[in-house]
């Protein structure tokens, strides 16, 4: 696999757009939060008993930044990158260059990664605001956030290395996404779950171990637990990366 730097040529494309249109870019990742806080958090948590000797608003910020870092990289290299390969002819256009198709995904890849980054960012500071992440350790979060945005990214690459057209890429969404979003221990424990679905949530759902590192970083309650959860991390994103970059170039070379 030959990976250079010209890698940052893809990258720098896509952050060089994305600035240009920086307030549609800014505000959704940074309201979101505000509305999942006032209407889950303060509001229907006012009638929820603490969560494992925590308030429920405290409990579910933590899987507000997770929800939000696998939307921002999965939905920029699913949809957005199917756009630039199939319909702008993006892809096309920078092979033709001396980057590689390899570089040109892992721009992509790094960039979905860097958007997961970026909307971490903004959602610190509402969290830090309302006094429900603990401070300075929260501030793990955003680097946290570029590893498990690059998970994300490397696994919608995959899906859209396979899908035939745009219209397909539902499937993930309904199929995979939404039950990641319900039952990675977001709203509620898993361990109120049947012992056999939380081993699936853990071995399967990639937002289970997100949502426990940042409720760790968030709570300042890391363990052993939190490194476990790194490590499965690490070892599917790696592979994940490689895989979605062996995909795409298939698909373009055909």
């Amino acid at each position: 696999m030959r990976l250079t730097y010209r890698l940052n040529k893809s990258w720098r494309r896509n952050f060089v757009t994305f600035f240009k249109t920086w307030k549609i870019n800014v505000i959704p990742p940074f309201l979101e939060p505000l509305l999942y806080l006032l209407a889950l958090g303060f509001g229907l948590g006012s009638f929820i008993e603490n969560i494992n000797g925590i308030s429920y608003v405290k409990f579910i910020a933590p899987a507000l930044v997770s929800i939000s870092v696998m939307n921002a990289s999965f939905f920029e290299c699913t949809y957005s990158s199917f756009v630039r390969m199939y319909y702008l002819k993006t892809f096309d256009a920078m092979i033709s260059t001396p980057i590689s198709i390899e570089e040109v995904i892992a721009g992509e890849l790094l960039w979905g990664a860097t958007r997961s980054l970026f909307y971490a960012a903004f959602m610190l500071p509402v969290l830090v605001a309302f006094g429900v992440v603990e401070l300075p350790s929260s501030l793990l979060i955003i680097p946290f956030a570029f590893l498990s945005g690059l998970l994300f990214a490397s696994m919608a690459m995959c899906f859209t290395a396979v899908t035939p057209n745009i219209d397909s890429l539902s499937y993930p969404m309904f199929l995979f996404i939404t039950p990641m979003f319900l039952f990675s221990g977001t709203f509620f424990p898993l361990d109120l779950l049947p012992n056999i679905v939380q081993y699936l949530a853990l071995g399967i759902l990639p937002l289970a171990h997100v949502v426990r590192v940042n409720r760790a970083i968030t709570l300042s309650a890391i363990n052993i637990g939190t490194f476990l959860s790194i490590v499965w991390i690490l070892v599917a994103t790696l592979i994940l990366f490689f895989i979605a970059i062996k995909l795409m170039k298939k698909r373009l070379i055909i």
